[in-house]
């Protein structure tokens, strides 16, 4: 619970970047995480069996875990994966010494 509280806080720029209420919702959606990932763990020890009851219990933990994490800021982020000019040139020269072999 410590160590996914800290990750979500580093998450959301560290503590003093974090107003109280955030504080308060980090906190929720840590113990929250933790359930699910205790839920988990018991289908796995059960063979990935599960019960009606626990799959709509996860279900709702996982929902209410969802709003909590949007309302603190949980968005998709796109990732740059456009190489460096000498990274490109680089390949480039590779991508032609293999059609000259």
């Amino acid at each position: 619970m410590r160590d996914l509280l800290a990750l979500m806080v580093s998450d959301l720029g560290g503590s003093d970047n974090c107003s109280e209420a955030e504080k308060s919702l980090v906190r929720r959606a840590s113990m929250l995480t933790l359930q699910l990932e205790l839920i988990e763990q018991k289908w796995a020890q059960n063979g990935g069996e599960a019960s009606d009851k626990s799959l709509i219990t996860y279900q709702r933990v996982a929902n209410s875990l969802r709003r909590i994490l949007e309302s603190i800021g949980l968005k998709r982020r796109s990732r740059d994966i456009t190489p460096d000019l000498q990274t490109y040139l680089r390949q480039r020269q590779e991508e032609h010494r293999a059609e000259d072999d």
